[in-house]
């Protein structure tokens, strides 16, 4: 371990820091001013280091500014008369560890001094892991098992369907498989079926010739030419319309197909990685996708886990976006503490990494220190926090998460919105309360055996004759309150946990709220 640094003009000061770190068996090194400092500095580099921020010949800032230039993760400790706060702050802004106020007591003081070296050793542990750090982490069994396959998939062309909850990483494992690949230095060509209009669709596949329709004033290239000789990746497969499935099955069945507008076929040499978070083979029975394009795209079909079978990688994915995102917006790399990492590996993330990510970004901008304690999370994800826990036992019937089928998936980790499994009592209960104010009236079991959508009609109905106006907006507003109604006092009035198990987002649930007036 290297010695920690003592950096102040005042010779009392620094013989009760060296006396002190003496007696706990810590090295030191002592400078009278900021310019011996830094020419050390061109040489060695302390584990810690200590300054005072006003003396001769140079400014405690100064010293502070030029180690974090060169060495960022280091903790530099910045102490400071108590008419100094102001410089206190600026020390802060410009990534100092804490600031310690003169007089200060001792044994404080060393106590600091640990704290700030457990965290440059962690930091160096931490810079160790992250050199060529691979594009997908994980320790967890599952995790474990997604990559032996990407390894024996490494030298194979074959299709590859990757399942999956949105925000669970299947981009990164079809980029991975891409670069693993014989095909790695071809294109990777990326679209997500679910996000372009379905009149557009055929064409960004495809491509379309000049004048093959009102607009089409060029020729253009679809994705299929995009990706020659390398890997085509289609998100969100499931959302596929129906005859576009068609066309896609002819271009993996013969490796032919014409651009919109066109009469000479092209070949395709591409690889087709698809993902999708639905179930596919519900979808094939609801006749809302082809079964013989299920066939051709389930050949290899690779699981990605949810972050809540996997919370042993939570710590891990934590400290590198934590890293990343430090690294992106140039300040100093926060940490969160045993405690807060202790916390965050109990909650669900039913937006899964994308949300994990997401929160350190948040903490990176809004966290006040830099080390990230459980008070400074989201409000969001402290409030969430009192629903059951993601290790706690589970019933026999594993309830189903909103967030595997809900298509806005993203809108749900906008830093805390939490799916929370619903049981069938608590939709049972939901569904009885939905209806308009006769159901209300009418007691549990008739509402039952009638069925609320019967009542419903038979108010539609009722309000209809009468010649009732905006019968649909006046329904629609009773149905939303009713439900809202039911779902806030399933869980006690808490927004965001209500919002995940009716399946909408949270800023939905607030702007529905307000609009039919509740206080």
């Amino acid at each position: 371990m290297k010695p920690i640094w003592i950096v102040d003009d005042d010779q009392s000061i620094r013989w009760v820091l060296e006396k002190a770190l003496a007696r706990e068996s810590l090295l030191s090194r002592s400078f009278t001013n900021v310019r011996d400092a830094l020419a050390a500095l061109e040489e060695d580099q302390p584990q810690v280091l200590i300054s005072d921020i006003r003396m001769p010949g140079g400014s405690g800032l100064d010293l502070l500014q030029a180690i974090k230039a060169r060495h960022p993760g280091l903790p530099v400790i910045v102490m400071t008369a108590y008419s100094d706060l102001d410089s206190a702050v600026a020390a802060f802004q410009g990534g100092a560890f804490e600031y310690l106020a003169k007089p200060f007591d001792v044994d404080k003081a060393v106590e600091l001094i640990r704290r700030a070296l457990e965290e440059s050793l962690r930091e160096e542990e931490m810079d160790d892991r992250l050199v060529d750090a691979p594009e997908i982490l994980g320790q967890a069994p599952a995790m474990q098992d997604v990559f032996r396959a990407i390894g024996r998939l490494s030298q194979s062309n074959v299709t590859v369907m990757i399942t999956g909850e949105s925000g669970t990483g299947k981009e990164l494992v079809a980029r991975a498989l891409h670069k693993h690949s014989p095909r790695a230095n071809g294109p990777f060509i990326a679209l997500n079926t679910a996000a372009i209009p379905k009149d557009l669709l055929e064409s960004e596949l495809f491509g379309h010739e000049r004048g093959a329709f009102t607009g089409a004033q060029t020729m253009r290239r679809g994705r299929f030419e995009q990706a020659e000789g390398g890997t085509l990746f289609l998100d969100e497969i499931g959302d596929m319309p129906f005859d576009l499935q068609t066309r896609l099955l002819r271009v993996l069945s013969d490796g032919n197909f014409y651009r919109v507008g066109g009469h000479n076929p092209l070949r395709a040499n591409v690889r087709v990685i698809a993902a999708t978070h639905q179930n596919l083979e519900l979808r094939v029975k609801e006749g809302l996708f082809r079964e013989d394009l299920f066939h051709r795209l389930n050949v290899i079909r690779l699981r990605l886990p949810p972050l809540r079978e996997r919370p042993e990688d939570i710590t891990l994915l934590a400290r590198h976006f934590l890293q990343k995102s430090a690294k992106e917006l140039g300040v100093e790399p926060k940490r969160m503490s045993d405690e807060a990492l202790a916390y965050v590996s109990t909650l669900p993330f039913p937006g899964n990494v994308r949300q994990l990510e997401n929160l350190c970004n948040w903490l990176t901008v809004m966290a006040p220190a830099q080390t990230i304690e459980v008070k400074d999370l989201p409000r969001e994800m402290l409030e969430a926090g009192t629903s059951e826990p993601v290790n706690a036992p589970r019933p026999e019937r594993a309830p189903d998460l909103r967030v595997a089928e809900y298509e806005g998936a993203q809108e749900l980790a906008d830093y805390g919105g939490f799916a929370v499994p619903v049981a069938e009592a608590d939709t049972a209960t939901v569904v009885r309360a939905a209806p308009a104010a006769a159901v209300a009236q009418a007691p549990q079991q008739s509402a039952a055996a009638a069925g609320w959508e019967t009542l419903l009609a038979g108010e539609a109905r009722a309000m209809l004759e009468a010649g009732q106006p905006e019968v649909m907006d006046l329904l629609t507003r009773r149905f939303e309150k009713a439900v809202l109604e039911a779902a806030l006092g399933v869980t006690r009035g808490r927004r965001v946990e209500a919002a995940t198990r009716l399946g909408i987002g949270r800023n939905t649930i607030t702007r529905k709220l307000q609009e039919l007036g509740f206080d």
